[in-house]
């Protein structure tokens, strides 16, 4: 492997049948992601996961604290600060309910991951310090569904800050995927008081690092990692600072990145529209080249 691109042994038989129109694409789930970020000497590092080799999906490789919507992130009784829903919803492209969803999912998945909440008791607030018993008792009864996160904030006495998150890219699973979401990318600094740790039980281990340096050791095979994760990095390395990231993502262009498949000179090839170094060319009955 030239670089640390992850590539599933079962991706050339089913871009085939997708092909000959004998597999049908599964409909994606929305999901978001969240990059969240810090400040260093120098550039902003990244809070990235590895997820455990045992793990059906993407089984080794570095991600970003997410996962999929839960039905109840529409719920509208939800503690709410920052921009308007309808807001979101434009920024988003999806309607209001969905957006309340997409912007719930990724504050409820990055507390669930990785311990931090991006919420707080008044609109101009965020809580501080959030690993006492009590709050682990909340954050795995979040995990476990037997609390929904507008329940948790309303027990709290809590609004979700989604002024505190910038939507940066948009990405789908390929449609020759068993398992694909629809999922938004958002980028958020670490709030102050604040500290992650570990708490997903699809990670065997959690870093800081620079996107510069994450993006280096996975063009040198050290890192595995799924395309949208090493494209989200490259763009983040030009920041100086996380305030600089959260201000360049107001400009982001949401356009959905879908891989498309096709046949060519006797290979499939596999490409990412906009993004050229992930472009495979399998070979009939081969492994992509």
């Amino acid at each position: 492997m030239a670089n640390g691109q992850w590539f599933p042994p079962e991706w050339p038989e089913r871009i085939r049948a997708l092909a000959e129109g004998t597999l049908a694409p599964v409909a994606p789930k929305r999901a978001a992601t969240v990059m969240l970020l810090k400040d260093t000497d120098g550039a902003p590092a990244v809070h990235m996961l590895r997820r455990r080799a045992s793990m059906a999906f993407a089984g080794g490789a570095y991600a970003y604290p997410g996962g999929g919507v839960d039905p109840r992130d529409h719920d509208l009784r939800i503690g709410w600060a920052g921009p308007t829903r309808a807001w979101w919803a434009d920024r988003l492209g999806v309607d209001e309910t969905s957006a309340q969803a997409i912007v719930c999912a990724a504050v409820r998945e990055t507390y669930e991951e990785a311990g931090v909440l991006l919420a707080g008791p008044t609109p101009e607030s965020v809580v501080g310090d959030t690993t006492a018993a009590d709050w682990e008792a909340d954050r795995a009864s979040l995990v476990a569904r037997d609390l929904s996160f507008a329940e948790f904030l309303d027990r709290r006495g809590l609004v979700l800050r989604s002024d505190l998150l910038g939507a940066w890219t948009r990405w789908i699973t390929p449609e020759f995927e068993s398992r694909r979401y629809d999922t938004w990318f958002f980028v958020a600094a670490l709030p102050e008081g604040q500290r992650t740790r570990n708490a997903s039980t699809e990670a065997d281990r959690t870093v800081w690092i620079h996107p510069a340096r994450a993006a280096a050791s996975y063009d040198a095979g050290e890192l595995v990692m799924m395309p949208p994760t090493i494209a989200t990095l490259r763009q983040l390395v030009p920041y100086a600072s996380a305030d600089e990231a959260l201000t360049a993502a107001s400009g982001r262009d949401l356009t959905p990145v879908l891989a498309t498949a096709r046949l060519e000179d006797g290979e499939i090839v596999l490409a990412w529209p906009g993004h050229e170094e992930f472009t495979k060319h399998i070979r009939t009955g081969g492994a992509p080249a």
